[in-house]
Protein backbone atom coordinates (compact mmCIF):
# COMPACT_ATOMS: atom_id res chain seq x y z
CA UNK A 1 0.00 0.00 0.00
CA UNK A 2 1.47 3.22 -1.10
CA UNK A 3 1.92 5.92 1.73
CA UNK A 4 2.15 10.01 1.43
CA UNK A 5 3.67 11.22 4.18
CA UNK A 6 1.47 14.55 3.06
CA UNK A 7 0.91 16.80 5.97
CA UNK A 8 3.18 19.90 4.72
CA UNK A 9 1.87 19.81 0.80
CA UNK A 10 -1.76 19.32 1.96
CA UNK A 11 -1.33 22.42 4.23
CA UNK A 12 0.15 24.81 1.44
CA UNK A 13 -2.32 23.10 -1.63
CA UNK A 14 -4.53 20.87 -1.23
CA UNK A 15 -6.24 20.86 -4.43
CA UNK A 16 -3.01 20.19 -5.99
CA UNK A 17 -1.65 18.07 -3.69
CA UNK A 18 -4.71 15.26 -3.89
CA UNK A 19 -4.31 15.41 -7.91
CA UNK A 20 -0.60 14.74 -7.26
CA UNK A 21 -0.96 12.24 -5.46
CA UNK A 22 -3.75 10.59 -7.15
CA UNK A 23 -1.57 10.54 -10.20
CA UNK A 24 1.62 9.36 -8.16
CA UNK A 25 -0.28 6.22 -7.18
CA UNK A 26 -1.55 6.10 -10.47
CA UNK A 27 -5.58 5.46 -8.30
CA UNK A 28 -4.21 2.99 -6.01
CA UNK A 29 -5.18 3.68 -2.26
CA UNK A 30 -3.23 5.63 -0.90
CA UNK A 31 -2.69 6.14 3.10
CA UNK A 32 -2.01 9.80 4.20
CA UNK A 33 0.68 10.54 6.69
CA UNK A 34 -1.26 13.63 8.45
CA UNK A 35 1.00 13.91 11.60
CA UNK A 36 -0.76 12.47 14.36
CA UNK A 37 -3.44 10.80 12.48
CA UNK A 38 -4.04 9.17 9.16
CA UNK A 39 -6.25 9.20 6.10
CA UNK A 40 -7.13 6.73 2.96
CA UNK A 41 -7.13 8.78 -0.05
CA UNK A 42 -9.51 7.07 -2.52
CA UNK A 43 -9.10 8.11 -6.59
CA UNK A 44 -9.80 4.94 -8.26
CA UNK A 45 -13.35 5.03 -10.07
CA UNK A 46 -14.26 1.25 -9.19
CA UNK A 47 -13.22 1.96 -5.17
CA UNK A 48 -15.26 5.32 -5.03
CA UNK A 49 -18.10 2.95 -6.29
CA UNK A 50 -17.75 1.15 -3.74
CA UNK A 51 -17.71 3.51 -1.22
CA UNK A 52 -20.14 5.68 -2.25
CA UNK A 53 -22.46 2.59 -3.83
CA UNK A 54 -21.67 -0.78 -3.04
CA UNK A 55 -20.75 -0.56 1.04
CA UNK A 56 -22.32 3.11 1.40
CA UNK A 57 -23.23 1.43 5.16
CA UNK A 58 -19.51 0.96 5.70
CA UNK A 59 -18.81 4.17 4.85
CA UNK A 60 -21.22 6.92 6.00
CA UNK A 61 -20.50 10.13 6.21
CA UNK A 62 -19.80 10.24 9.60
CA UNK A 63 -20.35 13.54 11.79
CA UNK A 64 -16.65 13.36 13.31
CA UNK A 65 -15.51 14.03 9.71
CA UNK A 66 -14.36 17.58 9.94
CA UNK A 67 -16.29 18.70 7.18
CA UNK A 68 -19.65 16.67 7.66
CA UNK A 69 -19.19 18.37 11.65
CA UNK A 70 -19.21 21.72 10.29
CA UNK A 71 -22.00 21.04 7.90
CA UNK A 72 -24.62 19.47 10.54
CA UNK A 73 -23.98 22.62 12.61
CA UNK A 74 -25.58 24.81 10.00
CA UNK A 75 -28.00 21.95 8.80
CA UNK A 76 -28.65 19.95 11.35
CA UNK A 77 -30.80 16.94 10.79
CA UNK A 78 -32.16 15.88 7.26
CA UNK A 79 -31.33 15.52 3.65
CA UNK A 80 -27.44 15.59 5.03
CA UNK A 81 -27.67 13.04 7.93
CA UNK A 82 -27.79 9.36 7.59
CA UNK A 83 -30.25 6.71 8.81
CA UNK A 84 -33.95 7.17 9.35
CA UNK A 85 -33.71 10.64 9.65
CA UNK A 86 -31.89 10.81 6.00
CA UNK A 87 -34.12 8.61 4.67
CA UNK A 88 -37.78 10.57 5.88
CA UNK A 89 -35.90 13.80 4.64
CA UNK A 90 -35.12 11.97 0.92
CA UNK A 91 -38.44 10.81 0.83
CA UNK A 92 -40.37 14.43 1.20
CA UNK A 93 -38.19 15.93 -0.63
CA UNK A 94 -37.20 13.55 -3.80
CA UNK A 95 -40.45 14.19 -5.34
CA UNK A 96 -40.13 17.65 -5.61
CA UNK A 97 -36.69 17.86 -7.78
CA UNK A 98 -37.43 14.98 -9.82
CA UNK A 99 -37.38 16.35 -13.59
CA UNK A 100 -41.05 15.66 -14.36
CA UNK A 101 -41.98 18.64 -11.59
CA UNK A 102 -38.66 21.05 -11.76
CA UNK A 103 -39.15 20.77 -15.80
CA UNK A 104 -42.16 22.99 -15.92
CA UNK A 105 -40.86 25.72 -13.65
CA UNK A 106 -38.00 26.55 -16.67
CA UNK A 107 -39.75 29.32 -17.72
CA UNK A 108 -40.24 30.77 -13.81
CA UNK A 109 -36.44 30.32 -13.16
CA UNK A 110 -35.57 31.78 -16.47
CA UNK A 111 -38.17 35.12 -16.43
CA UNK A 112 -36.35 35.54 -12.58
CA UNK A 113 -32.40 35.70 -14.25
CA UNK A 114 -33.88 37.40 -16.85
CA UNK A 115 -35.12 40.25 -14.37
CA UNK A 116 -31.67 39.62 -12.50
CA UNK A 117 -29.06 40.11 -15.85
CA UNK A 118 -31.16 43.32 -16.88
CA UNK A 119 -29.93 45.03 -13.60
CA UNK A 120 -26.32 44.67 -15.19
CA UNK A 121 -26.75 47.01 -17.95
CA UNK A 122 -26.58 49.86 -15.45
CA UNK A 123 -22.43 48.75 -15.39
CA UNK A 124 -22.26 47.75 -18.52
CA UNK A 125 -23.36 51.24 -20.36
CA UNK A 126 -21.01 53.15 -17.92
CA UNK A 127 -18.03 50.46 -18.10
CA UNK A 128 -18.01 49.40 -14.77
CA UNK A 129 -16.51 46.81 -13.43
CA UNK A 130 -18.42 43.70 -11.60
CA UNK A 131 -17.48 41.36 -9.08
CA UNK A 132 -18.45 38.04 -11.21
CA UNK A 133 -19.22 36.24 -8.34
CA UNK A 134 -21.40 38.69 -6.49
CA UNK A 135 -23.32 39.04 -9.23
CA UNK A 136 -23.76 35.31 -9.81
CA UNK A 137 -25.07 34.93 -6.28
CA UNK A 138 -27.48 37.62 -7.05
CA UNK A 139 -29.07 36.13 -10.14
CA UNK A 140 -28.82 32.49 -9.00
CA UNK A 141 -30.32 33.49 -5.82
CA UNK A 142 -33.14 35.21 -7.22
CA UNK A 143 -34.35 31.95 -9.28
CA UNK A 144 -33.44 29.69 -6.41
CA UNK A 145 -35.91 31.70 -4.08
CA UNK A 146 -38.45 32.15 -6.47
CA UNK A 147 -38.66 28.07 -7.03
CA UNK A 148 -38.30 27.80 -3.36
CA UNK A 149 -40.18 30.23 -1.83
CA UNK A 150 -42.46 32.15 -4.25
CA UNK A 151 -42.58 35.46 -2.86
CA UNK A 152 -42.65 34.79 0.86
CA UNK A 153 -38.60 35.93 1.05
CA UNK A 154 -37.51 39.25 -1.32
CA UNK A 155 -33.91 39.61 -2.69
CA UNK A 156 -32.78 41.76 -0.05
CA UNK A 157 -33.24 38.52 2.41
CA UNK A 158 -31.95 36.05 0.03
CA UNK A 159 -28.91 38.22 -0.20
CA UNK A 160 -28.58 38.24 3.22
CA UNK A 161 -28.69 34.18 3.43
CA UNK A 162 -26.18 33.95 0.64
CA UNK A 163 -23.96 36.49 2.16
CA UNK A 164 -23.96 34.32 5.13
CA UNK A 165 -23.54 31.07 3.47
CA UNK A 166 -20.13 32.71 2.17
CA UNK A 167 -19.18 33.52 5.31
CA UNK A 168 -20.23 29.88 6.23
CA UNK A 169 -18.18 28.16 3.77
CA UNK A 170 -14.94 30.14 3.61
CA UNK A 171 -15.03 30.17 7.89
CA UNK A 172 -14.65 26.38 7.41
CA UNK A 173 -11.00 26.24 6.07
CA UNK A 174 -9.64 26.03 9.23
CA UNK A 175 -11.61 23.06 10.06
CA UNK A 176 -10.84 21.17 6.86
CA UNK A 177 -7.08 22.03 7.74
CA UNK A 178 -7.26 20.40 11.07
CA UNK A 179 -9.08 17.78 11.57
CA UNK A 180 -8.82 15.94 14.25
CA UNK A 181 -9.32 19.33 16.56
CA UNK A 182 -12.47 18.89 18.12
CA UNK A 183 -15.57 22.24 18.35
CA UNK A 184 -14.83 22.75 21.86
CA UNK A 185 -11.59 24.01 20.93
CA UNK A 186 -12.43 27.16 18.92
CA UNK A 187 -10.28 28.30 15.81
CA UNK A 188 -10.16 31.22 13.37
CA UNK A 189 -13.71 31.30 11.89
CA UNK A 190 -15.67 29.65 14.36
CA UNK A 191 -17.53 32.80 15.19
CA UNK A 192 -17.74 34.01 12.00
CA UNK A 193 -19.30 30.67 11.24
CA UNK A 194 -22.03 30.47 14.29
CA UNK A 195 -23.05 33.88 13.75
CA UNK A 196 -23.78 33.45 10.75
CA UNK A 197 -25.77 30.06 10.73
CA UNK A 198 -27.91 32.58 13.24
CA UNK A 199 -28.57 35.20 10.91
CA UNK A 200 -29.74 32.76 8.31
CA UNK A 201 -32.29 31.46 11.12
CA UNK A 202 -33.17 34.49 11.84
CA UNK A 203 -34.42 35.24 8.23
CA UNK A 204 -35.52 32.13 7.46
CA UNK A 205 -37.96 30.98 10.83
CA UNK A 206 -40.40 33.55 10.89
CA UNK A 207 -40.93 32.53 6.93
CA UNK A 208 -41.81 28.78 7.27
CA UNK A 209 -43.58 29.60 10.57
CA UNK A 210 -45.91 31.61 8.41
CA UNK A 211 -45.93 28.81 5.88
CA UNK A 212 -46.99 26.52 8.27
CA UNK A 213 -50.32 28.59 9.52
CA UNK A 214 -50.78 29.23 6.27
CA UNK A 215 -49.23 26.96 3.52
CA UNK A 216 -51.36 28.09 0.26
CA UNK A 217 -51.94 26.14 -2.53
CA UNK A 218 -48.62 27.45 -4.48
CA UNK A 219 -46.15 25.04 -6.28
CA UNK A 220 -43.09 26.33 -4.65
CA UNK A 221 -40.76 23.55 -2.37
CA UNK A 222 -41.80 25.61 0.71
CA UNK A 223 -45.60 25.71 0.32
CA UNK A 224 -45.48 22.21 -0.97
CA UNK A 225 -43.16 20.70 2.47
CA UNK A 226 -45.79 23.09 4.78
CA UNK A 227 -48.79 20.75 3.13
CA UNK A 228 -46.30 17.53 3.33
CA UNK A 229 -47.36 15.09 5.56
CA UNK A 230 -45.24 12.41 7.33
CA UNK A 231 -45.76 8.56 7.32
CA UNK A 232 -47.89 8.62 10.46
CA UNK A 233 -49.61 11.44 8.58
CA UNK A 234 -48.61 14.43 11.11
CA UNK A 235 -47.27 18.00 9.68
CA UNK A 236 -43.97 18.09 9.18
CA UNK A 237 -42.23 19.85 12.36
CA UNK A 238 -41.00 23.12 12.17
CA UNK A 239 -37.37 21.61 12.67
CA UNK A 240 -37.49 19.26 9.91
CA UNK A 241 -38.48 22.21 7.39
CA UNK A 242 -35.56 24.09 8.47
CA UNK A 243 -33.15 21.19 8.27
CA UNK A 244 -34.64 20.17 4.59
CA UNK A 245 -34.61 23.54 3.68
CA UNK A 246 -31.36 25.09 4.64
CA UNK A 247 -29.87 21.88 3.35
CA UNK A 248 -31.30 22.54 -0.18
CA UNK A 249 -30.53 25.82 -0.35
CA UNK A 250 -27.20 26.39 0.70
CA UNK A 251 -26.39 23.08 -2.02
CA UNK A 252 -28.81 24.53 -4.99
CA UNK A 253 -27.44 28.01 -4.39
CA UNK A 254 -23.80 27.18 -3.42
CA UNK A 255 -23.09 24.92 -6.33
CA UNK A 256 -24.52 27.01 -9.26
CA UNK A 257 -22.60 30.35 -8.38
CA UNK A 258 -19.67 28.96 -7.43
CA UNK A 259 -19.37 26.32 -10.43
CA UNK A 260 -20.04 29.42 -12.40
CA UNK A 261 -17.72 32.02 -11.40
CA UNK A 262 -14.63 29.70 -12.93
CA UNK A 263 -16.37 29.75 -16.56
CA UNK A 264 -15.22 33.36 -17.18
CA UNK A 265 -11.65 33.10 -16.66
CA UNK A 266 -12.04 29.82 -18.68
CA UNK A 267 -13.62 31.53 -21.50
CA UNK A 268 -11.23 33.94 -21.39
CA UNK A 269 -8.14 31.64 -21.84
CA UNK A 270 -10.36 29.08 -24.12
CA UNK A 271 -11.29 31.52 -27.13
CA UNK A 272 -12.25 28.57 -29.67
CA UNK A 273 -14.61 27.06 -26.73
CA UNK A 274 -15.89 30.70 -26.31
CA UNK A 275 -16.68 31.33 -29.83
CA UNK A 276 -18.64 28.45 -30.65
CA UNK A 277 -20.09 29.01 -27.21
CA UNK A 278 -21.49 32.68 -28.48
CA UNK A 279 -22.04 31.04 -31.75
CA UNK A 280 -24.66 27.99 -30.28
CA UNK A 281 -26.92 31.18 -27.99
CA UNK A 282 -26.69 33.58 -30.52
CA UNK A 283 -28.56 31.12 -33.23
CA UNK A 284 -30.58 29.72 -30.36
CA UNK A 285 -31.53 32.24 -28.15
CA UNK A 286 -30.86 35.58 -30.25
CA UNK A 287 -31.94 37.86 -28.09
CA UNK A 288 -34.38 35.99 -25.90
CA UNK A 289 -36.10 35.58 -23.86
CA UNK A 290 -35.00 32.03 -23.54
CA UNK A 291 -37.80 29.34 -23.04
CA UNK A 292 -38.38 25.56 -21.95
CA UNK A 293 -38.25 24.85 -25.80
CA UNK A 294 -34.68 26.21 -26.28
CA UNK A 295 -32.83 24.17 -23.35
CA UNK A 296 -32.45 21.02 -25.85
CA UNK A 297 -30.96 23.11 -27.98
CA UNK A 298 -28.07 23.99 -26.22
CA UNK A 299 -26.09 21.06 -26.31
CA UNK A 300 -22.72 23.09 -26.71
CA UNK A 301 -23.48 24.92 -23.97
CA UNK A 302 -24.09 21.80 -21.80
CA UNK A 303 -20.81 20.08 -22.83
CA UNK A 304 -19.25 23.27 -21.62
CA UNK A 305 -20.89 23.08 -18.46
CA UNK A 306 -20.16 19.55 -17.92
CA UNK A 307 -16.26 20.08 -19.07
CA UNK A 308 -16.44 23.43 -16.05
CA UNK A 309 -17.90 20.95 -13.52
CA UNK A 310 -15.05 18.43 -14.33
CA UNK A 311 -12.25 20.38 -13.95
CA UNK A 312 -14.24 22.64 -10.99
CA UNK A 313 -16.28 20.64 -8.48
CA UNK A 314 -18.23 23.07 -6.36
CA UNK A 315 -18.03 19.59 -3.64
CA UNK A 316 -14.30 18.58 -4.28
CA UNK A 317 -13.85 16.46 -1.29
CA UNK A 318 -16.19 13.91 0.16
CA UNK A 319 -14.70 12.44 3.67
CA UNK A 320 -16.27 9.10 4.94
CA UNK A 321 -16.20 7.24 7.91
CA UNK A 322 -15.53 3.23 7.76
CA UNK A 323 -17.76 2.05 10.82
CA UNK A 324 -16.33 -1.26 10.36
CA UNK A 325 -12.66 -2.96 8.73
CA UNK A 326 -12.89 -3.83 5.21
CA UNK A 327 -10.76 -3.74 2.38
CA UNK A 328 -11.05 -1.36 -0.32
CA UNK A 329 -9.03 -1.59 -3.63
CA UNK A 330 -6.75 -4.41 -1.91
CA UNK A 331 -5.87 -2.19 1.42
CA UNK A 332 -7.32 -3.36 4.72
CA UNK A 333 -9.04 -0.57 6.30
CA UNK A 334 -9.43 -0.09 10.33
CA UNK A 335 -12.50 0.73 11.92
CA UNK A 336 -12.94 4.28 12.51
CA UNK A 337 -10.59 5.12 9.74
CA UNK A 338 -10.69 8.47 7.49
CA UNK A 339 -11.67 8.09 3.85
CA UNK A 340 -10.96 10.85 1.39
CA UNK A 341 -12.81 10.73 -1.85
CA UNK A 342 -12.31 14.20 -4.02
CA UNK A 343 -13.93 14.22 -7.52
CA UNK A 344 -11.70 17.40 -7.87
CA UNK A 345 -8.01 14.73 -7.97
CA UNK A 346 -10.41 12.04 -10.09
CA UNK A 347 -11.82 14.30 -12.38
CA UNK A 348 -7.64 15.60 -12.85
CA UNK A 349 -6.04 11.57 -13.42
CA UNK A 350 -4.38 10.71 -16.36
CA UNK A 351 -4.95 7.38 -16.06
CA UNK A 352 -8.41 8.75 -17.01
CA UNK A 353 -8.20 11.54 -18.73
CA UNK A 354 -5.36 11.46 -20.37
CA UNK A 355 -2.35 13.64 -20.61
CA UNK A 356 -4.57 16.40 -21.27
CA UNK A 357 -6.24 15.69 -18.28
CA UNK A 358 -5.80 19.47 -16.94
CA UNK A 359 -6.33 21.11 -20.32
CA UNK A 360 -10.25 22.53 -20.86
CA UNK A 361 -12.15 20.38 -23.22
CA UNK A 362 -15.98 20.03 -23.69
CA UNK A 363 -15.64 17.57 -26.56
CA UNK A 364 -14.62 14.81 -23.86
CA UNK A 365 -18.63 14.88 -23.55
CA UNK A 366 -20.12 15.13 -26.60
CA UNK A 367 -22.58 12.84 -27.53
CA UNK A 368 -21.27 8.52 -27.41
CA UNK A 369 -17.72 10.26 -25.83
CA UNK A 370 -18.10 8.60 -22.73
CA UNK A 371 -18.37 5.04 -24.10
CA UNK A 372 -15.70 2.88 -21.95
CA UNK A 373 -15.82 5.62 -19.47
CA UNK A 374 -16.47 4.29 -15.55
CA UNK A 375 -19.21 5.63 -13.94
CA UNK A 376 -17.25 7.33 -10.95
CA UNK A 377 -14.82 8.67 -13.24
CA UNK A 378 -16.67 11.62 -13.19
CA UNK A 379 -19.25 12.26 -9.69
CA UNK A 380 -19.10 16.02 -9.65
CA UNK A 381 -22.77 15.32 -7.92
CA UNK A 382 -21.94 12.35 -5.55
CA UNK A 383 -23.54 9.16 -5.99
CA UNK A 384 -25.52 6.58 -4.73
CA UNK A 385 -28.03 6.65 -2.33
CA UNK A 386 -26.42 10.24 -1.83
CA UNK A 387 -26.37 11.67 -4.84
CA UNK A 388 -27.00 15.10 -4.45
CA UNK A 389 -30.99 16.11 -5.03
CA UNK A 390 -30.07 19.13 -6.74
CA UNK A 391 -28.24 18.06 -10.01
CA UNK A 392 -30.94 18.32 -12.30
CA UNK A 393 -32.26 21.38 -10.54
CA UNK A 394 -28.37 22.94 -11.65
CA UNK A 395 -28.53 21.74 -14.91
CA UNK A 396 -31.56 23.37 -16.06
CA UNK A 397 -30.44 26.77 -13.61
CA UNK A 398 -26.80 27.20 -15.31
CA UNK A 399 -27.79 26.88 -18.71
CA UNK A 400 -30.58 29.56 -18.34
CA UNK A 401 -27.85 31.68 -16.48
CA UNK A 402 -25.00 31.68 -19.19
CA UNK A 403 -27.65 31.53 -22.35
CA UNK A 404 -29.26 34.46 -20.93
CA UNK A 405 -26.02 36.32 -20.25
CA UNK A 406 -24.28 35.62 -23.27
CA UNK A 407 -27.16 36.20 -25.35
CA UNK A 408 -26.86 40.07 -23.98
CA UNK A 409 -23.02 40.36 -23.10
CA UNK A 410 -19.58 39.92 -23.85
CA UNK A 411 -16.96 40.47 -21.60
CA UNK A 412 -13.05 41.25 -21.27
CA UNK A 413 -11.62 40.08 -17.80
CA UNK A 414 -9.59 42.56 -15.59
CA UNK A 415 -7.37 39.87 -14.91
CA UNK A 416 -7.84 36.91 -17.59
CA UNK A 417 -5.61 34.36 -15.58
CA UNK A 418 -7.41 31.31 -14.16
CA UNK A 419 -7.37 32.40 -10.50
CA UNK A 420 -5.79 29.42 -7.82
CA UNK A 421 -8.26 27.69 -5.48
CA UNK A 422 -9.53 29.18 -2.25
CA UNK A 423 -9.39 26.33 0.64
CA UNK A 424 -13.40 26.38 1.83
CA UNK A 425 -15.88 23.19 2.17
CA UNK A 426 -16.32 24.36 -2.13
CA UNK A 427 -14.34 25.08 -5.03
CA UNK A 428 -13.52 28.88 -4.86
CA UNK A 429 -11.56 31.21 -6.46
CA UNK A 430 -8.65 32.28 -4.36
CA UNK A 431 -9.72 36.01 -5.36
CA UNK A 432 -12.51 38.15 -7.14
CA UNK A 433 -13.41 37.29 -10.45
CA UNK A 434 -14.05 41.11 -12.13
CA UNK A 435 -15.05 41.86 -15.44
CA UNK A 436 -16.45 45.01 -17.76
CA UNK A 437 -19.39 44.04 -19.53
CA UNK A 438 -20.10 45.16 -23.26
CA UNK A 439 -23.77 44.93 -24.72
CA UNK A 440 -24.29 43.12 -27.80
CA UNK A 441 -25.33 45.66 -30.07
CA UNK A 442 -27.73 43.76 -32.69
CA UNK A 443 -29.54 45.08 -35.94
CA UNK A 444 -32.56 44.77 -36.75
CA UNK A 445 -34.16 42.23 -39.27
Amino acid sequence: MPVYKALPRLVRDPHQSLVDIANWSGGAVVRLGLGVSSAYLVTDPADVQQVLQEKADIYPRGDDTALWRSVRRLVGDGILAEGETWAASRRTLGPLFRTTRIGPLVDTMAEAIATSVDELEVAAAAGTPIDVGAELSRIVSSAIMRVFFADRIDIEAALRIMAAQEVIVTAMGPRLLAPGVPWWIRLPGDRRFIAAVRAIDDILLPVLQEALQRPGDSDDVLSTLARARTSEGAPLSLKQMRDDLVSMVAVTTETSYVVLTWLWPVLANNPEVASRLYAEVDHVIGEGPIRAENLQELTYTRMVLDELLRLYPAGWILPRRAAEADVLGGVRIKKGASIILSPYATHRMSALWGETAEVFDPERFAPGRDEGRHRYAYYPFGGGRHRCLGEHLFALEAVLVVATFLSRFRFRLNDSAIPSTRVAASLRPARPVEMVLTRIARTAA
